[in-house]
This record gives structure tokens, sequence and C-alpha cells, in this order.
């Protein structure tokens, strides 16, 4: 009963204008810009956008903003974010380009969160539209929240919830269908160590490089510089690299800088934290060449000791015997930074945590290793409790219903190991729009949307919000 009222042509018009706007986050001494100022400009230009739709707007302090429509007490909360993760490289199309190929529209933000955030605000549209035009008076309001700060700490909706109304009940359209009844818990361990004893080897870590990686993203890219004592031949470590590249199979490079400093780069592909399967970590492999290196030459760094023997290649957490699978799946660890600053030597990493898998364990297990290595420090910080809504929920059920019979399909609630802002508030689940089976392109080089698979949406998200 929506589809005359959903305007295909300007859905796609404005969302290729909106992918052009390269709004990864950045750090700002600028009040005005919390999150960069190029967040500011996607936040505007959505803003301006509502209000030419006839929709009420309004912009938080540049940390987020809403669009909304409708009457009554109660809120109904669509909330979803307009900051993307760095671009990254290789890609077949600018990042920015928002170039339309195969019926695709290639960019940066196409599937997270920009096309899912542009669908629901035309489904709001047209929602609002035949209510109009039928005389029909909506019992709640319905409140499309934009967040700017999702790709790193929530800082955005954290200060939506201390400034704004709290919906009731929503959704995110930040991740599959038809519904997603779990997300797995977060923390972000990190491990450190101080440095300084080491200066004096025969081999020395100078600088280390992995091209502002989010934590949250596989990396594909990790560089090193190291100056290498006189009485040890640099043609030798440049062979034993090449050596141990083609022994584990890695893309590892080295490049003399001048008599007696190297530089040697790992090269992977980018992923989701949430899904490192799907990705090539450059960061654990440069880590692992490193330790073997150092240790030909008699050298023991711990905190690549530890990294060695405990985590090396492994993304579930079994070398440490945290991984404990449950109905939300395997624990997941992705290796996201690696720096030295100051002497110190840090490692980070984003686990995505089963639901029945508790923080206190992870804790325990990262504190006993360190232990066992001199020097080596434990600190964990980003922890963000599971979300858990039951099966037979009125949310999930409803939600499921309408997929499953817009779709003709017979397919049950999934629990995902990413983190959606659903988990942000009370009686919130994620909701779409990945379909299932659809291979996941967040975070992606060459990420996409559909154009018919983001009008599908747009129906479904329709459907969804006049029913609750």
């Amino acid at each position: 009963m929506f589809e005359k009222y959903i305007n295909k042509k300007e859905i796609i018009e404005n969302l290729q204008k909106l992918i052009q706007i390269p709004s990864v986050h950045s750090d700002s001494s600028n009040p005005n810009f919390p999150f960069g100022q190029n967040t500011v400009v996607a936040l505007n230009y959505i803003l301006d956008l509502g209000n030419k739709l006839g929709f009420k707007t309004k912009n938080i302090d540049n940390y987020c903003g809403y669009i909304e429509f409708g009457s009554g007490d109660k809120l109904v909360g669509i909330v979803g974010h307009l900051d993307v993760v760095p671009e990254g490289e290789n890609w077949t199309y600018p990042p920015y380009s928002a170039r339309t190929v195969d019926n695709k529209i290639y960019g940066r933000g196409a599937i997270d969160d920009k096309g899912p955030v542009i669908a629901s605000l035309y489904a709001m549209k047209a929602v609002m539209d035949y209510c109009n035009d039928n005389s029909i008076v909506l019992n709640k309001r319905v409140r499309l929240i934009l967040g700017l700060n999702e790709e790193r700490d929530w800082k955005c909706i954290d200060y939506y919830k201390k400034h704004e109304e709290i919906p009731s009940i929503g959704f995110s359209p930040d991740a599959d269908f038809p519904c997603i009844y779990a997300e797995k818990g977060l923390i972000s361990p990190f491990l450190t160590m101080d440095y300084s004893e080491f200066k004096n080897k025969d081999i020395v870590l100078t600088n280390i490089d992995i091209n502002n990686n989010p934590l949250n993203v596989v990396p594909k890219y990790c560089s090193c510089s190291l100056l290498v004592n006189d009485k040890i031949d640099i043609i030798d470590i440049i062979n034993l690299i090449s050596s141990l590249s083609n022994q584990y199979n890695f893309n590892i490079t080295t490049e003399k800088i001048d008599r007696n400093e190297l530089k040697i780069t790992s090269y992977g592909v980018q992923a989701h934290a949430a899904h490192p399967d799907l990705g090539i970590n450059a960061i654990s492999r440069l880590i692992i060449v490193l330790d073997k290196l150092f240790k030909q030459y008699n050298i023991i760094i711990p905190l690549f000791d530890l990294f060695s023997k405990y985590i090396g290649l492994d993304y579930n957490g079994d070398k440490l015997n945290i991984n404990y699978p449950d109905e939300s799946g395997e624990l997941t660890l992705n290796v996201g930074q690696f720096y030295f600053e100051n002497d110190i030597i840090k490692i980070g990493f984003n686990l995505r945590v089963p639901i029945n898998t508790s923080f206190e364990l992870i804790e325990k297990s990262f504190k006993g290793v360190c232990t066992n290595f001199n020097n080596v420090d434990c600190e964990f910080s980003g922890k963000k409790n599971h979300l858990y809504v039951a099966k037979d929920s009125y949310l999930v059920e409803t939600l499921c219903k309408i997929y499953n019979d817009y779709t003709s399909s017979d397919v049950q609630p999934i629990c995902i190991g990413g983190a959606t802002y659903a988990r942000a508030f009370n009686n919130f689940v994620s909701f779409g729009a990945n379909l299932p089976g659809q291979k996941d392109m967040c975070h992606q080089t060459d990420e996409f949307i559909s154009i018919d698979n983001l009008i599908l949406a747009c129906r479904i998200y329709c459907e969804a919000i006049y029913k609750l």
C-alpha cells in the first residue's frame, strides 16, 4: 500500500550525494565539530533533506541529530549512523564517487550505514504521505536518530541519551534481515610493553605504521622500521624475512632505506572485525615475522613472544582459552592496532564475545598470560554489553513476520558479532538491510549496495514503521 509513495529516483540521487561526503571520523580540536567537520556536513545534508520532505528536524550540537513525524506521547526510534570507516585502498571505483554500475551503488558507507539510513528516511516519508492521504492519525511519533561516532566509541549516542527523549521501541537498520535478536558483547584489550631496555640491541625497532587502521577493521597494511648494527649484514636480515614470508605464505616486503635501516611492510585484506575470517591481518603477520627475526639474533621481545604463543593467526581466542561458543556463535578476535610511541609498544584487539561469556573471563585470561612475560601489561577499554531480545518478543516476532510476509520467506531471527546502535536502547533490535545469504560488504574495499535491495529495504521499513 506504500508502493506509490516511494520515490526511487530521489532515493538513489540523495544516497549518492550522501556517499560523496567523506564523513570519516577525525579528531578535532574545534568543539563545534566533535567528530570532524565532514561528519557535520553529512548530518546537515540529511537534516536539510528531512526539512524539504516535510519533517521536524534537530541538530543536537553537531554530536548527532534526528528527523521526526507523527503525534502522541510514545516514540518509535530508528537509529543509524552517518560516519564511515576510512576508505582503504585499491577500489575499483573511487570510494566517494558513488558510482552506479550493474545496478549497484559503490562507495564507502553505501551499506554501512548511509544506504539503510536513506531507505529509512524515505520509508518514513511514504508512511507519512499515505497516512495524510487517507486521514490516518498515527498514535506515536517516529524518529530517525542520526549518529556521527558509531565507528569509534559511540560518544554521539551517549550525548543523545543525556539530552533527548529515549524511544520506547525501535530498530537499527545497520545489520541483516530478517532480524537480529542477539549481538555479542565487545571488549578491547591492549597489550603494552616498555621497549626502552631493548634500544641498545643489535636490531632495534624504530617505527610502526598501520595507516590509521581503526580497531574494528582487519588491517590491510602494517609497516615498521629497523636499525641494524654494523656487525650484522642487513642482506642476511632481508633474506631471512623473505624466507619466513615464503614459509608462512605471508605477503611481506623489505626495503633498504640506507646502509643501516630497513623497512618491512606487511600486506593483508581489509574486512570487518566481526568477520576476521574474511580478511587477512597484516599486523598479525608482521608481528610473527618480527618475533622470529629477533629470536634468530637472540633477542627475546616479551610482547612479541607472548603474541606468537597465545595469539598468532588465531582469530577465535582458542589459544587464550576464551572461546566458548553459544547460540550467538564463536568469539572473534581482531588484531586492529599496533603502535610504538615514547618507547612503549602497544597492540590493540577488538573482541566480539558470545552472549554467555563474561568480560571477567576475558580479562582474567589476558592478565594471566601477561604474568608469564616480563614487563608486559594489559588494559581494557571499549566494553559494550551484549544485546539480547527474546525470539518470542513482540518486537522480534513482528519484524520477522514483516520480512517473511513481504519476501515470501520463512527465515528465523539471527545472532551477529557486529555491534549496532540497537544495544544503546532497551527494546531495540537490528533490522536489515543485508539480505540473508548476502555477502557483508561493511568496511570492505568496493563496498556497495544493490539498488534493488535498497528499494526492497525501503518497502520493508515502511511496513515496520506503520506496524510499530
